[in-house]
């Protein structure tokens, strides 16, 4: 059984940091843990690895943010991967810091990237893992807090949180997203 993991984020040193690319740093960690290596491929970063007799494709689209649905159609054709079997890793400001929840579906709720996903691979049937980011900005200030580097606290923080996303991701592909949702989501 094959699996594409998707991490959102934008390429580029200036948005290492940001909460935006919490997609990215959670398959950095996840590569880390099985000793992956990144190399650069057609429209993403790709990585992969062996677990549980499943095969893990990780793609992080250099593709930036809005366009990622481009890289996610693109590997999931050249990898012969049905939807169900893609899971996406995104910011989600609409939960508080760390907190995660998996779908089998559902609506972008205005995230660009989750849109250009929907209008490119074919709409919001696709498992995805929302990666709580809070909404602690002014109003009017989403953009910045979004593209905002990660408060010391958070950075704390952040590793359990990205262990349990980690966790949910591997549960996913060997026990089933109905059994890892009952499980792991709050």
């Amino acid at each position: 059984m094959k699996y594409l993991i998707v991490g959102l984020g934008n390429i580029g040193p200036e948005y290492e940091l940001t909460r935006h690319n919490v997609g990215f740093l959670t398959l950095d960690r996840l590569a880390d843990k099985f000793g992956a290596e990144w190399k650069s491929g057609r429209l993403a970063f790709t990585s992969e690895f062996k677990h549980k007799g499943r095969s893990f494709h990780l793609i992080k689209p250099t593709t930036y943010m809005n366009l990622s649905g481009k890289a996610v159609n693109y590997w999931m054709k050249e990898l012969n991967i049905p939807k169900e079997n893609i899971l996406v890793v995104v910011d989600d400001v609409a939960l508080p810091f760390g907190k995660l929840r998996m779908r089998g579906k559902g609506s972008a709720a205005g995230h660009n990237g989750l849109k250009n996903i929907e209008a490119l691979c074919g709409g919001q049937d696709y498992p995805r893992l929302r990666f709580g980011i809070g909404d602690d900005f002014p109003k009017g200030r989403q953009v910045d807090y979004v593209l905002g580097r990660w408060t010391q606290q958070e950075i704390d923080e952040l590793p359990i949180f990205m262990d349990k996303a980690i966790d949910m991701t591997l549960s996913f592909a060997t026990a089933g997203i109905n059994m890892t949702m009952t499980q792991f989501n709050d």
